[in-house]
This record gives structure tokens, C-alpha cells and sequence, in this order.
């Protein structure tokens, strides 16, 4: 079959949509394949080859060799055979015998047209695929083209991608036409192409974005070990450099700012805390803990967790807004955090001594030691196991059976005035919402001899009135 030039049709198609050639001749072939054996059956065994030479897919319909022929539609004279295809063939074998297309019609070629076209989509979706395969876990850059049921729709050129309502950072709005920047999250293939699914929320995203800004993250001096990240609000990074002679954390913050700056501004004003990795996790639970200031801390390497006290003025800003603060810590350092005030584990010691102090000689002292070993509650103390106290100089197996009991009935104790301050606390309340109504009431009852006129009261009260 003669398609005009081509080979220059397959080499430009090839060009234009980057696909191989031989994706294209394979289209071909099996495009007239299935129009030939429209046309003369489907029973028939034909195969189509490209010949390159040419420019011409050629069909070839396949035939035995025989003495004599009980079958014309399958079968040729051994003859015929060889006089016009091989001259050694023998009876038994298969000849290809060349099929005239030159009567192929309209709707012949408009099936092969179909199934090239097929082919052409399949072989692209391919190709895309196996590109964003490549670039799964690297940053690229797209356009904003329309929303779908919550979620970004992306074209980065030569695909469309996906950002989940999940993998979007709160507050951020776009609108179509705005460029926007995301994370590879994961390439799927499936029946319509490859699904590229794209992040902005993802902790990986935060990671690329430092590595794209920092020179010696390329360079594998300064590398980040762990990260923590809460998408539109706040994040940390811990940091290490395999050089003495480089600052990690002067790395990415880069002169008067401008690295981490540049990702704070990719990420649209969220704060980014930069702290230095360590091997000592006191140190390490410090430093995560920043900007507040850490007095001392308690830990307990079995239960993997740390008791931080820090100065009374310090403690809202460790616990941050709504605990944002030390929930990052947690999440950077994988240590459970328990942070204290100073005045808060005086009062942890004070009763800590009274319990000890039912063994005489014993008191500040003992309750320091025990603090330091990660009894910070009473509740701990009572259920600690008997050979933490007898290790302490002067409790002996009874002593320490003594200590454990009087921390049991100082727990109630805590527990009962705790409940008589709740109970003074609501009281003191309830008085003061009397004292007001009653104030109130004076207000309105003064307005109302003097001909003032009266403004009803606010408050669930009023709304129950109406």
C-alpha cells in the first residue's frame, strides 16, 4: 500500500509527537493487518510488513504448498509456487503470497486510520508515563488550568496532573492561568494515561525546596536528618554537615536570609525553624525545642521519652499555639516531650519529699535523685518497682514499701484539694456572673426612673425573651 512519502510522514509524526518510529510502522502494520482480514476474512492468516525502502506497507497472506489443491483460499500449486515466489520450496511448506491493496476502499482505510490513531495515543501515553516515572520525587512547575471537585488540575506541558484536596496547603488559593511549583508525589498508570499525582502539602516538598536552595546540600556537605512539618502554619528541620568548617544551619539560612527566605516565600509566609542535629538527644530535644529556653531535662532512654523544664516565662512559648511548638519537636526528634515549668516541678519535688520524707532522713535530696531518674509524679513514684527506692541511701525493702504507700494517699490528697480549688474556682465564678446581672438589673432600673430608654438585656436571657 502506497501512502505517497511515507517514511517522511512516519519521521515527522515521530518527531512531533517523540515517539519511536518503529511505535508508528508497528501502528501501521496492524492497522492494515486488521483491514486486510476485513476485506478478505477473517479467517485468512495475513501479516503486513513495512517496507522501508518503499514507503510501502506491504500484506502478505500466507498459503501451503501442495500437489493439488482442495482448498484455493488456503493453498497453492507447488508449481505457481515456484515460479513466482521461491523456486526451493517444498510441498508442506507456508508461502507468503502478496495481497493487491490497490482495491482498498474508503472505509478500509478509515479503520486502519482509526487503530494508527489508537496506537499513536497509546504510545504517548506511554512515553509520558515512563517520564514521570523518572521524575517521581522531584519538583516541577505547571499552570493552574481548572478545579475538579476540590482538586487541582495542573498541565505540565505534555500531561496533566493532580492535586488532592489532601495534598493542598490550607489557605492557599489559586486561580486558572497562576504558575504554581509541587512534589511528584506518585505516577499511576491506568486506562485514560498516566495519573500524576502532585503535592504542596508534602514534607518532601519542604526537603526539595531547601536542596534546590542550598549549594552544599548538593554538594552532600550539609545534609537535612530529620524534618517536621505542619503545611501552612509552621516547620523544622534538623540539619548536619560533614565539614567542621561548615555551619549547617549558616547554610540554609544563607547571607541575611535570602535561602530560607526563598522557601518561605515558595511556601507563602510559612515559618521555618532550622536546628542543628545531634547525637545527644538532651541537646538535640533543646535545640527542637526552639526558640524557648530549656532549664533541664529528665530523660528516660526505656520509654523514650523527656521530661523538659523550662522557666515559668518560657513555657507557653515551648508549648507554642495550640501545642504547635512541641508537637514539631516530637515529630522531629521521634521523643515523647513532656514539657514543665520550673514552679510546676517545684511543687512535682515538694511532694515527691513528702512522700520520701516517711523514712527518716530522707527528703530533698532523695526527691532530686528521683527526679532525676524520671519519677515526676507521684503516680510514678507509686508504681515504680521497689529496687529504684532501695537504691537510694537509707531505704531499705520496708522503707521503701512505706514511700510507695504514703505516695498512694498523697495522690488522693493532691486529687481532693485539686477538686476543692475547681470547686472554689466555679463558685468565685458563679458569684461574679450574680454580681454582674445584679449590676445589670441596678442599670436598668436607674434608666427607667430617669425616662432613659430602656435597652433590653443581652445574653441567652434576651434570646430566650424573644
Amino acid at each position: 500500500m502506497m501512502l505517497g512519502n511515507l517514511k517522511r510522514e512516519i519521521d515527522q509524526i515521530a518527531k512531533d509527537k517523540g515517539i519511536d518510529s518503529k511505535e508508528i510502522t508497528g501502528a501501521l502494520e496492524e492497522a492494515m493487518r486488521q483491514a486486510a482480514r476485513r476485506r478478505f476474512g477473517q479467517e485468512k492468516e495475513i501479516e503486513a510488513r513495512y517496507n522501508d525502502e518503499i514507503g510501502e506497507v506491504e500484506l502478505f497472506e500466507f498459503r501451503e504448498v501442495v500437489e493439488a489443491i482442495t482448498d484455493p483460499e488456503s493453498q497453492i500449486l507447488i508449481a505457481d509456487a515456484r515460479r513466482d515466489y521461491d523456486p526451493e520450496v517444498e510441498t508442506g511448506d507456508e508461502i507468503g503470497v502478496k495481497l493487491d491493496t490497490s482495491d482498498f476502499g474508503r472505509i478500509l482505510a478509515q479503520a486502519a486510520k482509526q487503530v494508527i490513531i489508537q496506537r499513536l495515543r497509546d504510545a504517548e501515553r506511554d512515553n509520558t508515563f515512563d517520564e514521570y516515572r523518572d521524575r517521581q520525587g522531584e519538583v516541577v512547575n505547571g499552570i493552574v488550568r481548572r478545579f475538579e471537585k476540590g482538586s487541582i488540575i495542573v498541565d505540565l506541558g505534555r500531561a496533566e496532573a493532580i492535586i488532592p484536596p489532601k495534598e493542598q496547603v490550607p489557605r492557599e488559593s489559586y486561580r486558572p492561568g497562576d504558575r504554581i511549583r509541587a512534589y511528584v508525589l506518585e505516577v499511576n498508570k491506568n486506562a485514560k494515561g498516566p495519573q500524576i499525582v502532585l503535592s504542596r502539602a508534602s514534607i518532601n516538598f519542604l526537603i526539595k525546596l531547601f536542596e534546590q536552595e542550598v549549594p552544599e546540600m548538593y554538594e552532600k556537605i550539609v545534609s537535612i536528618e530529620s524534618a517536621a512539618r505542619e503545611p501552612g502554619g509552621r516547620s523544622k528541620i534538623a540539619v548536619v554537615s560533614r565539614d567542621s568548617d561548615v555551619d549547617p544551619v549558616g547554610a540554609c539560612v544563607g547571607m541575611k536570609g535570602s535561602r530560607v527566605q526563598a522557601v518561605v516565600q515558595e511556601l507563602r509566609g510559612e515559618r521555618i525553624d532550622i536546628v542543628p542535629w545531634s547525637q545527644d538527644t538532651a541537646r538535640y530535644v533543646c535545640s527542637a525545642l526552639s526558640p524557648a529556653q530549656v532549664s533541664k531535662v529528665i530523660i528516660d532512654e526505656q520509654e523514650k521519652s523527656i521530661d523538659v523544664i523550662v522557666p515559668d516565662d518560657q513555657l507557653s512559648l515551648a508549648i507554642g499555639r495550640r501545642g504547635q511548638n512541641v508537637r514539631l519537636a516530637v515529630q522531629l526528634t521521634g521523643w515523647r516531650i513532656d514539657i514543665k515549668s520550673e514552679t510546676k516541678m517545684r511543687e512535682i519535688a515538694d511532694w515527691l519529699s513528702k512522700a520520701v520524707s516517711v523514712v527518716d532522713g530522707c527528703g530533698d535530696p532523695e526527691a532530686d535523685l528521683l527526679l532525676r531518674q524520671g519519677i515526676t509524679s507521684l503516680e510514678d513514684l507509686a508504681n515504680c518497682a521497689s529496687e529504684v527506692l532501695t537504691a537510694l541511701p537509707g531505704i531499705d525493702e520496708a522503707g521503701a514499701g512505706r514511700i510507695k504507700q504514703a505516695a498512694l494517699d498523697l495522690v488522693r490528697v493532691k486529687a481532693a484539694d485539686e477538686e476543692r480549688r475547681t470547686k472554689e474556682e466555679a463558685e468565685r465564678e458563679a458569684q461574679r456572673r450574680l454580681e454582674a446581672e445584679a449590676a445589670s438589673a441596678a442599670m436598668r432600673a436607674e434608666r427607667n426612673e430617669s425616662g432613659m430608654p430602656v435597652q433590653p438585656p443581652s445574653g441567652p436571657a434576651s434570646e430566650r425573651a424573644d
